[in-house]
């Protein structure tokens, strides 16, 4: 595939400005005018490649959101100071107060206390519902609702969306499709399967390091310059504004996001069909056993795998949390949030990334106490990986 994520990131050629393979990071808050004209040009309308103060847009984080858009084969891009910064925006400049939005209700912790606790202060309220019920998502929608939003992969149960079938819903009422793409960059065509906007938290696998938060959004031309207005940008305004040096870090790591995704997907395979022998419930799109296993496989770029993500049901809290505190101490990985390292990163995230929705709530998505997310690493002997994940189970009395 001539036309893939990764060849397009790497034609996307950008010199420092003193002829370095690498782009240079502007140190600068503000840039200068060298004309009257030129300053009231640049604040009334977007010029192309010009700058006018950092919190608008930078020269790195311009780099940055062009080889990003690159990827996802969008139009235009903008980062932003972390995920939550790029998913609230998107919100913010799409919602007025009265409006109303169809969102998915398995979706990160995050994003659903925005939608159900502090949105609603605004006039913004949302219907959330089963997104993989494509009856339930259309009869959701009002002459109110103003985009239909998701998640490629959720978090944590892994469900997949179709989006294909979601564009045509959203297009049928006159919807902006937004698709939260974190969990499967190059491996989900979010945009190229229908997503109007994309977001990201580059935190996770597209940075992949673990040293540097910062978001995305993904788009036509259109939409990124109504980010920027200065006038009513959310981007402007609010000021979710990316850091040029954690902006270079990120430039440099996506370069070899594709050869870090496959190998994610490679031992994640091997964990999920493993564990499941043992009799373990396992929740990993590449298992026959998860229920848009064939879905999945239509919808995904095969080169890259199944993704990183392993969820476990272990029933009980307090199994659950002695086999993770155990892995620790077997040196499987940590026990922590996010995910997209290079180590396995393993939580419960009913305590913790999904603790903002309430008990009842997950209990209907299928959240059990005992819940386990493992974001697979980048393992070299992912069979001695594996048998130390055996020892630790074995040690929690699951098998």
């Amino acid at each position: 595939m001539n036309d893939s994520p990764a060849r397009r990131i790497q034609d996307y050629q950008v010199f420092g400005e003193y002829g370095e393979v690498n782009p240079s990071i502007s140190d600068g808050a503000t840039f200068t005018f060298m004309s009257a004209e030129k300053m009231t040009q640049l604040f009334s309308e977007e010029v192309e490649g010009c700058f006018l103060y950092s919190r608008h847009l930078n020269p790195m984080d311009y780099v940055l959101s062009e080889a990003l858009a690159k990827m996802e084969g969008t139009e235009n891009g903008q980062v932003m100071g972390s995920g939550m910064g790029a998913i609230t925006s998107v919100f913010t400049q799409i919602c007025s107060c009265g409006d109303e939005i169809v969102s998915s209700r398995t979706i990160y912790g995050g994003t659903y206390a925005f939608l159900k606790n502090f949105f609603p202060k605004f006039g913004v309220n949302t219907n959330f519902v089963n997104i993989t019920d494509l009856e339930a998502v259309e009869n959701a929608i009002t002459d109110k609702t103003k985009m239909i939003f998701c998640e490629s992969i959720s978090n944590p149960m892994l469900e997949i969306a179709n989006l294909p079938e979601l564009r045509k819903i959203a297009d049928k009422h006159g919807l902006q499709l937004v698709v939260d793409n974190t969990f499967s960059p190059m491996m989900i065509p979010a945009h190229d399967l229908g997503a109007h906007i994309v977001v990201y938290s580059l935190t996770k696998f597209a940075n992949g390091m673990n040293d540097a938060v910062a978001g995305a959004v993904l788009g036509s031309h259109d939409f990124i310059a109504s980010l920027r207005s200065v006038n009513d940008g959310a981007a402007m305004l609010l000021g979710p504004v990316l850091d040029p040096i954690r902006a270079s870090m990120i430039m440099k790591n996506l370069h070899t996001l594709h050869v870090r995704f496959k190998k994610h997907s490679e031992n994640a395979m091997y964990i999920a069909e493993n564990l499941e022998k043992l009799g373990i419930k396992v929740f990993y799109p590449g298992l026959p056993s998860h229920p848009d296993h064939e879905l999945v496989k239509t919808l995904m770029n095969p080169r890259y795998g199944f993704g990183g993500m392993i969820t476990l049901d272990l029933k009980e809290q307090d199994i659950s949390i002695k086999a993770m505190e155990q892995m620790q101490i077997e040196k499987v990985g940590y026990f922590a949030v996010s995910l997209g390292f290079y180590k396995t990163l393993f939580s419960s995230p009913g305590s913790s990334t999904s603790s903002e929705i309430p008990e009842e709530e997950q209990a209907a998505m299928g959240m059990t106490p005992g819940l386990m997310r493992f974001s697979v690493g980048l393992d070299d002997d992912i069979e001695e990986s594996f048998s130390r994940i055996k020892r630790s189970l074995k040690f929690a009395g699951v098998i």
